[in-house]
């Protein structure tokens, strides 16, 4: 009965609904993703944070499209790598390609649509199996270290913080990837501008399908605005 009453109160507290929190919550986190966002001091190291979910999804499309995933490098420039093994062409190298730069907005919907649905605590629980599902693929030291103190931080608040404080870290990260899995593709279209980073997601895409590279960052530009306006109505109307 004991066990039946914990697990009962464990699905509850995952899956139950909480309470919305105050629309001043709602407002300041996105003044304040929006601050981290263009200055550019704050957005350095908050770019770990696209970039880890940039490598994700790079990751998972991989191994959905029956890829063998060799590993996940993270590095101190906020820069990733995502190795896996398999045909070097064909449909499940596109998908494995172009999964990264829209990864973090693809995120970002599904956080507003679980914060739109009360549902916090599932947010958290997702954060957490990605910092621990990504850990187990990290190849090098930094990014060991990255995801460990990223894991440490999700686990004081998961667990110490208050009510409040676990909505507003929720409603942050959310904006936080819906705004900045945007800039990395005006970072990158600059680089490219310049001549570099021609090895990139884009210039891969472009070498395996024939499409210019600036196609590519216009789509994944697309996806990015496309998840920012629907979480935007979702979250704040």
């Amino acid at each position: 009965m004991h066990l039946a009453a914990t697990n009962t109160d464990l699905w509850h507290q995952l899956f139950g609904d909480q309470a919305e929190p105050p629309a001043a919550i709602v407002l300041v986190t996105a003044a304040a993703a929006l601050f981290i966002v263009f200055v550019d001091g704050l957005w350095r190291p908050a770019r770990n944070v696209i970039t880890i979910v940039h490598e994700a999804g790079h990751a998972l499309t991989a191994v959905l499209a029956g890829r063998r995933l060799s590993g996940i490098r993270l590095h101190s420039d906020t820069s990733g790598l995502t190795l896996s093994r398999g045909k070097p062409s064909g449909p499940g190298m596109v998908m494995t390609a172009f999964a990264g730069y829209p990864a973090p907005s693809v995120l970002g919907l599904l956080f507003a649509g679980l914060l739109a649905a009360d549902k916090l605590a599932v947010l958290l629980t997702v954060c957490a199996l990605l910092v621990l599902g990504s850990l187990v693929m990290i190849r090098n030291g930094y990014g060991i270290l990255l995801l460990v103190v990223a894991g440490a931080v999700l686990f004081g608040i998961s667990w110490f913080a208050s009510d409040q404080v676990q909505a507003g870290f929720g409603y942050l990260i959310t904006w936080l990837l819906l705004l900045g899995g945007l800039r990395p593709l005006g970072e990158l279209q600059r680089k490219r501008r310049r001549g570099r980073a021609r090895d990139s997601d884009a210039d891969q895409l472009a070498r395996l399908t024939g499409a210019p590279a600036l196609f590519w960052i216009f789509v994944c530009g697309l996806i990015g605005l496309g998840c920012l306006g629907v979480s935007a109505v979702w979250l704040l109307v």
